[in-house]
């Protein structure tokens, strides 16, 4: 994946987008839990008071509470708070939410920040537990007993005593004593549990000031509610929009490599193809972007949400419930031993699931391209073999892959159900003995919920990334081979006073990775104005020398030169922009007749394509037809016969008005009249273009200027006809074979 990184670099700024939005969504939906816990803590079982700082409370509660709060405390909350009296200005603000304010002086607390509520919040808590123990220690005498302290024995008050009169009159040190024995009740509970005890006290005192306690309750409700609602819809845009933008990413990416690799491929040469069969290449452009494509969305999407939801939700569940961390421990280590046996298992696979696409492609091609040949063979059952063979090695491999991976799911699916369970069984029990509130249990299970959910997200991840990467290896491979044929770092220029001369000086030639030459010191030249004509036995060399003129492929010692300079000093679109190629196979292309010679060139006029295809012999079926010049053509031209398909190539070279021709044995799908009308008509209308022609008819060649007669890949005879006759013994006995002596003399 690294070694195509640098397809990410355009996207950066839709990609930084996606990890800020992906990071505002991890942070929303890890806050929703916390929500949950609020309204289940303070929305049901605290009846919606958030607090032990009531925001209210009389006159008479707040001298009790600061009876038993240090000095320090005692300024603090006294600063917090403003005795507001009946009938004064102040008190039409607050009568409707108080309305013992009608009547009775009340305390209301002042607009203070978060932080000093919750400095005041244990002070508070503490005070409120004492006050009411010792409200209920009035009321019981057996509770009296356990709560004095010192000589004060609570239990010996007479009865009707104001109480807390007389513990305003006490020492300090003795009230202290009397809290903490009070306090020491409550020992075991944490600060949070001593709150959620208070706020029993502080709901009492809003009941007291006449309050509407079930409003209270419902408004927190549905407030929080409120608020996890719009977290949610904000979640929701984040989501839409993240996977816009990875979309987006994913799309571009794929579509810059399948171009750069078109492109790569359109500079390749003769031993680039033979290092990449056509089926694989194609695998390549298409299954294995398509895979990258894939990776790439879900790698935006995932590979920082999942993180972030897995260690924020660590972070916050160990918030809700320390004491039950070890069970998320033990289901993390589960799950990654999970994904660590089951991708050591898969990897190797992977790798050859895409080898295997390619032999399957090879097959398919060979077989749809071939068909003609497969029928007049009877060769049906063979080829069905050998697809089937193809086939189920890619099926085994695959259902393989399936099955490994259709384990995991269920595996951690249970791992998270046992997970749930545990958290319930042992969560209930901290709730039993007031370690833990039931809200925060639920927050925990939540959280327990998103990690392990984090987890199967990048368990998905992991099921894609080994064969992306596998994807991403084979692209990185054709983008990054280097090319045999180059331009050079300076080139010169084949513009001016062009004549098209061709010579070859002392030319060999040996295919990337053989062990020999199949040329050996070729030389001649070809001049315009002049028919030079390879002919020789099959596999002599005849189309391998004519290959190396446009630089298909590069000499291995010696020079091709055109009017004295080296071709290998211009660019290929120079060399190449001089020569009119007809290869041996003629090849069409999807469209019309018109578009096919307009390869050549763009902007020729109806009469030059019209003169090209007469010149071509090909007139009589093209106007034949209703359609003429925009007669469609089907892929590959199947919809037209191979002397048409060839005739249709040698026009399309024609329309280029090249001063340099290559006929790769284009005549061979001719007849014979039709090879001689052809050749008659190039004589008179290319006579200043210099013309290679390969071919193995010695009736093509035998008014040809000069004829290079090569065996074995080399030059075993050079001259016209009259002179190889009489000169070239291979030349003899190929022309012999092919015509009478009355033939080849008249």
């Amino acid at each position: 994946m690294l070694r195509i990184r640098r397809y990410l670099k355009p996207y950066m700024l839709m990609f930084t987008a996606a990890v800020i939005l992906l990071f505002i969504q991890a942070n929303l939906d890890l806050s929703l839990p916390d929500y949950l816990s609020k309204i289940v803590n303070t929305g049901i079982q605290q009846s919606g008071v958030e607090d032990t700082v009531p925001d209210a409370m009389r006159q008479s509660t707040l001298e009790h509470l600061v009876l038993f709060m240090s000095a320090d405390d005692e300024t603090a909350v006294r600063d917090a708070y403003t005795l507001i009296q009946p009938g004064s200005p102040e008190a039409a603000q607050h009568v409707a939410a108080y309305p013992l304010l009608d009547t009775e002086a009340i305390y209301v607390r002042n607009d203070i920040s978060q932080e000093k509520i919750d400095q005041l919040d244990t002070p508070m808590a503490k005070a409120l537990l004492v006050v009411s123990a010792l409200q209920q220690a009035m009321a019981d005498p057996a509770k009296a007993a356990q709560m004095g302290g010192g000589a004060f024995d609570l239990s010996k008050l007479p009865p009707g005593t104001d109480l807390f009169a007389m513990l305003g009159q006490l020492p300090l040190a003795q009230r202290e004593q009397i809290s903490a024995n009070i306090n020491e009740r409550f020992s075991t509970m944490g600060d949070k549990m001593i709150g959620q005890t208070a706020v029993v006290q502080v709901k009492a005192e809003y009941e007291a000031l006449g309050m509407n306690v079930n409003k209270l309750q419902s408004n927190y409700i549905l407030r929080t509610g409120a608020i996890m609602l719009l977290i949610t819809l904000a979640s929701a845009v984040c989501t839409i929009s993240v996977g816009y933008l990875s979309a987006k990413i994913a799309a571009g990416t794929g579509r810059d490599l399948r171009s750069d690799i078109f492109r790569k491929v359109e500079s390749f040469s003769g031993a680039e193809f033979d290092k990449f069969p056509t089926a694989s290449l194609i695998t390549r452009s298409t299954n294995d972007i398509t895979q990258l494509q894939m990776v790439t969305m879900f790698m935006v999407r995932l590979v920082f949400y999942a993180p972030i939801m897995g260690v924020g939700g660590i972070i916050r569940a160990i918030g809700k419930g320390s004491s039950m961390w070890w069970t998320i421990a033990v289901a993390v280590l589960v799950l990654i031993g999970i994904v660590l046996t089951v991708m050591s298992i898969a990897l190797p696979k992977f790798r050859i699931v895409q080898k295997l696409i390619d032999r399957l492609n090879l097959v398919a091609r060979e077989n749809l391209s071939g068909m003609m040949v497969i029928r007049a063979f009877n060769m049906q059952g063979f080829e069905e073999n050998r697809f089937d063979k193809a086939n189920v090695d890619l099926t085994g491999n695959t259902l393989f892959i399936a099955r490994v991976m259709a384990f995991m799911m269920p595996m951690m699916m249970f791992i998270l159900n046992v997970l749930s369970v545990v958290i319930l069984w042992v969560g209930s029990h901290q709730v039993a003995q007031a370690n833990m509130q039931v809200g925060d249990m639920m927050a925990f299970l939540q959280y327990a919920m998103q990690i392990v959910f984090s987890f199967l997200m990048l368990s998905m991840l992991f099921i894609i990334l080994p064969r992306a990467s596998v994807s991403a290896d084979r692209i990185a491979d054709v983008l990054e081979t280097d090319l045999s044929i180059t331009d050079p770092a300076a080139p010169k220029s084949l513009n001016g006073s062009f004549t098209g001369t061709v010579e070859f000086r002392n030319v060999s030639f040996r295919y990337p990775g053989a062990d020999t030459d199949v040329l050996h010191d070729i030389s001649f030249v070809a001049k315009p104005g002049q028919t030079t004509a390879f002919i020789g036995s099959t596999g002599s060399g005849k189309s391998t020398v004519v290959n190396l003129i446009p630089r298909f492929f590069d000499v291995t010692e010696g020079a091709i030169l055109m009017d004295g300079m080296d071709i290998r000093e211009v660019t290929q679109h120079d060399l190449r922009d001089k020569i009119g190629y007809v290869p041996q196979k003629g090849i069409l292309f999807s469209g019309t007749i018109e578009s096919n010679l307009r390869y050549a060139d763009e902007v020729a006029s109806e009469e030059d394509l019209q003169t090209a295809v007469t010149i071509a012999q090909a007139s009589e079926f093209v106007n034949a037809n209703p359609d003429g010049l925009h007669a469609e053509i089907s892929q590959g031209g199947s919809n037209v016969s191979g002397g048409q398909r060839q005739r249709l190539s040698i026009a399309r070279a024609l329309v280029k008005k090249a001063p340099i021709y290559i006929f790769d044995d284009t005549f061979s799908a001719l007849d014979f009249k039709t090879d001689a009308a052809l050749r008659r008509a190039l004589r008179q209308t290319t006579q200043d273009s210099t013309i290679l022609v390969v071919t193995q008819r010695v009736s093509t060649v035998k008014n040809a200027e000069q004829i290079v007669v090569l065996e074995q890949g080399r030059v075993v005879g050079k001259g016209n006809h009259e002179e190889l006759m009489e000169t070239c013994a291979t030349y003899q006995e190929i022309a012999l074979s092919q015509l009478s002596m009355e033939e080849l003399s008249s």
